[in-house]
Parts: structure tokens; sequence; C-alpha cells
């Protein structure tokens, strides 16, 4: 039996104080552009980072109640067969660490990092390096 496929989007986050992977932190992925009004797919989705701090599938709640990975994965390819040439899709990722730390407990409420991916790629992988008092990010593999 095959792995299931990974989404287009993952993400990581790393407790760098304990050295540690962060669990149980919500985390929201959002496409700001293109906007398209033919869209029929949701253009944000939640997670929360599981024991190893990873977010490897992506929830949206719609009408209909709530759909899984694939809801992404097709968002993704219908703009993927859209985009032009020099377009990309731009995306934000929002970590809710005041929630994973505590109320006073972090400089930052939230994080968000915001990235853009090119039509060619297959997968972005982002990993956060979180502390209460900074954060640093790179594009992963």
């Amino acid at each position: 039996m095959s792995a299931p496929a990974r989404p287009f989007i993952t993400c990581h986050v790393l407790e760098t104080v304990s050295g540690r992977p962060a669990p149980d932190m919500r985390v929201t992925l959002s496409l700001l552009s293109p906007k398209r009004s033919n869209l029929s797919s949701p253009t944000t989705f939640t997670a929360t980072t599981n024991s190893d701090g990873r977010v490897t599938a992506w929830q949206s709640t719609n009408d209909s109640g709530t759909v899984t990975t694939t809801e992404l994965d097709h968002l993704v390819n219908t703009l993927k067969s859209d985009l032009k040439s020099d377009e990309q899709m731009n995306w934000s990722l929002v970590f809710a660490t005041e929630e994973f730390y505590g109320k006073g407990k972090t400089f930052w409420p939230e994080v968000e990092l915001k990235f853009c991916t090119d039509k060619d790629e297959r997968h972005y992988h982002v990993p956060l390096l979180l502390g209460p008092w900074s954060y640093t990010t790179y594009r992963g593999s």
C-alpha cells in the first residue's frame, strides 16, 4: 500500500527553545492571488500540526461541511491550468503562535508567512523555526 500523496503545500513547525516539534498548533493557509471568479473550490484551508509538528493535510469548511486535501489539490490544479507563464500563485500561512504559547508568553500573537509558487513545481514545504521572541523560515524540500 503506497503512502497518500502529499498536498501541494506542507509545513513544519519546530520550537527552538525546546528543540522539539511544535504539536497542536493551528495553521491557516490562504490563496491571496490570483483571484478567479470562476473558482468553485475554497481558497482558505486550516490544519493543526501533528505530534511531529507537521501539517500533512489541509481541511476547508464550506456549505456542504468539511472537505479535505483533495480540495486544495483541485484548486491548485485549476489555477495551474489557467495561469499564464509569467504568473505565480501567492499564498499566506498564518501560525497561531499565541494560542500555542499562551497569552502574554510570546512576542508574536501570530506569524504570517507570504510566499509565491510557480505552476511548474509539484510541491512546496515551508518550515518555521519558532521561539517566543523570534522566528525564521526557509523553503524546504
